[in-house]
This record gives C-alpha cells, structure tokens and sequence, in this order.
C-alpha cells in the first residue's frame, strides 16, 4: 500500500515538474531541444492525414447513410460488437408502397400497371442501394477506421513518450548547466557534475531511442496512403457498378413505361429527355409535321405501316443517339449511341417518339433517347 502511494506521489510530482517545464517553454523562459526539419514534416504530414482520414470517413458515413440517428445506432451496435440489424432501403419502402397502391387501386388499370412495373424498379435499386453500401463499407470505410483506430493510437502514444523523453532531457541539461555552474563557484563537489553529465547521457540515449521509433511510424504514413488509395479505388469501382447498375434499371423502366398502350394518352407536352452532356437544341415539339398517315396513333395502340410512312417535303432533322435502345417489335428502329440518324414526326404521333430513318431502315424511336441537332 505505501509503495502504490510513493509510485503516485512520484508520478504525480514528474507530471507537474514536465507541466511546469512545458509552460515555462512556451513563455520562452526554458530551453527546448527541437527536432529536425525532416522530423518536423513528418510529424505535419502525419497530422494532415489523420484529420482528413477523419473528414472522409464522416462524410462517407453520410454519403451511405444519410440518417443521422441510424448512424448512431450503427455505431453503438458497433461499438458493442453486435450485428447491425438489416435495414430497408428507401427505395424498397417506396416499392412496398407502390405496390399496396397498385393492388388497392386497381393493378389493371394504366396507373396501376404503370406503379407495379416502378414497384419493381424501385425495388431492385434498393437492393443495388443495400450490395453498394455494403461494398463500400467493407472495402472503404473499415480501412480508414483501423488506421484511426489502430496505427493512429499507435503514433500518438509514442508521440507523447517522445515529448516525454525530450523533457526529461531538457530538464537533465538545465540540471548539469546550474551544476556546472555551482561547481565554477566552488559551491558543489565534482561528483554533483558527474552524476548530473551521467543522467543526461541517460537522457539523451532514451530520447534518440524512441525519436527513432516515432520516426518508422511516421514514416510509415507513406505506406498508408498506397492502402487508402487502394481503398479509394475499390470505393470507386463500387460505386461506378451501383450507377451503372441504376441506369440499367431505369433504363429498362422508361423502355416498358413506353410501350403500355393509353399510359400517357392526353399529354400535351413531351417526356424531359435524360441529362447529357451537351444539351438538345429543342425538343419533338417543335419538330415540323408532315403529312397524315392514318392509323398513327401512341406506340402500342396501333402497327405502324411502314410502308405508308414517308418524310415531309420539309422539316426533317439529324439526331445523334444518345444511348443504345433495342427495338421492341418491328415497327421500332434500334438504334446505337453516338449514332446520327434523319427524324421527323407525323400528325397523331404520341409526342414522346419521332420516326427515324437510318440507310434504307426507319421505324419508331423515342425522344428521350436522341440529341436533336441544329
């Protein structure tokens, strides 16, 4: 009992003899030992990565989940080493209630048809939305809050038995500058020098030795960045799959959307067509009609006779193809990105769709899908 007590008296008074010290340096009144110039960078470099590991992890954290008292309770299941429970996505709890309104309203009518066929989409985005966070979690976050978490403990307590040793030896040469000072006053004896140059050799040795250890760890930084950029690319692989995962789904959606016969009847004005690059001139709306072609109706409500089909005296277009479309019957045209293909639209036609000719071949494509040139 007498010697855990003499052990925090002594700790404590090494404690406030360092606090006192560190004042005193930074008031300029003590001397301080500094470390070298590639040290110092060392130390900078390490910090910078430190506080911007932290800002990308949070922010990343964001990003996957936008819910900030869902994050909490990751992190305390987390934190309690406990499974996380599965959580629906948003998009799946828009597919629930898509789908219960479809089946109350009515799943044979256009709305209804048109909610189960979202339903769907909006479901496997959900899931894409799920694969991806898991993804990234894995891959990306989990390395950035080992380094935080691990390596970064790990500098900082040597870090501090670093500032530790260097004030035992800042303190060691102020004992043996007053010793030799007392000594040219023939006020001590030799032996009062001699033991004070021994503990600052001790000092010294301590301070080199653990200078060095700090100095692998940090340097050790570098090998760290080549992990997070690593990480990073696995992050970006992730989250191109889960985009170009989306765009296929919607894709898909906005293919079967045009086809249901009477779903957009009535509509006066044309679909906004998907961002691109570079943006269309206009749009089908003011395209120049040419003459009627009985039995042109919306897509799906009536075949197209090709054969009847022929382009206006004037008013033709070129259109560059924005993205690949596979045609649905005969009466369409499939068409490949980048492509350039002659449009133009005709009395009675649903104003989401223009006729497009390529070579000896026409048929129906839709506008969402083309670029309408000058």
């Amino acid at each position: 009992m007498d010697f855990n007590m003499k052990k925090l008296a002594s700790d404590a008074g090494i404690f406030f003899t360092r606090a006192v010290q560190f004042t005193e340096e930074k008031f300029g009144q003590a001397e301080k030992t500094e470390l070298d110039a590639n040290f110092e960078n060392l130390l900078a470099r390490a910090d910078s990565t430190k506080n911007w590991t932290e800002k990308i992890l949070r922010q990343t954290e964001v990003l996957l989940q936008p819910n900030p008292s869902a994050r909490v309770e990751e992190f305390l299941y987390e934190k309690l080493d406990r499974k996380v429970p599965s959580r629906v996505t948003n998009g799946e709890l828009l597919a629930q209630y898509m789908a219960e309104a479809a089946s109350e309203l009515g799943p044979t009518t256009p709305y209804g048809k048109t909610l189960v066929k979202v339903a769907e989409a909006e479901k496997r985005l959900g899931a894409a939305e799920r694969d991806f966070i898991h993804t990234a979690s894995i891959n990306f976050l989990t390395p950035l809050r080992n380094f935080l978490e691990g390596d970064w403990k790990t500098i900082s307590k040597e870090r501090r038995l670093l500032q530790n040793r260097r004030l035992d030896l800042d303190a060691c040469k102020a004992r043996l500058k007053k010793a030799k000072a007392a000594e040219a006053k023939a006020t001590l004896w030799n032996d009062e020098v001699d033991k004070a140059e021994q503990e600052l050799r001790v000092a010294q040795t301590e301070f080199d030795r653990q200078a060095e250890v700090t100095r692998l760890l940090l340097e050790g930084i570098s090998s760290t960045h080549v992990n997070h950029l690593r990480c990073l690319h696995e992050f970006v692989e992730s989250q191109t799959t889960y985009y170009a995962q989306c765009y296929r789904h919607m894709l898909d959606l906005q293919k079967q959307l045009g086809r249901f016969p009477g779903t957009f009847v009535g509509t006066t004005e044309p679909a906004s067509p998907p961002l691109s690059s570079t943006s269309p001139t206009t749009t089908a709306a003011t395209m120049p009609v040419g003459p009627s072609v009985a039995g042109l109706g919306p897509p799906g409500e009536a075949a197209l006779c090709l054969e009847e089909v022929a382009p206006p005296a004037s008013g033709t277009r070129k259109a560059r193809v924005l993205y690949d479309y596979e045609a649905a019957d005969s009466s369409e045209l499939a068409l490949l990105a980048d492509e350039l293909i002659t449009v133009y639209s005709l009395p009675g036609m649903d104003p989401d769709w223009l006729i497009g000719e390529r070579g000896n071949k026409k048929g129906k494509v839709p506008v969402t899908y083309l670029e309408l040139l000058s």
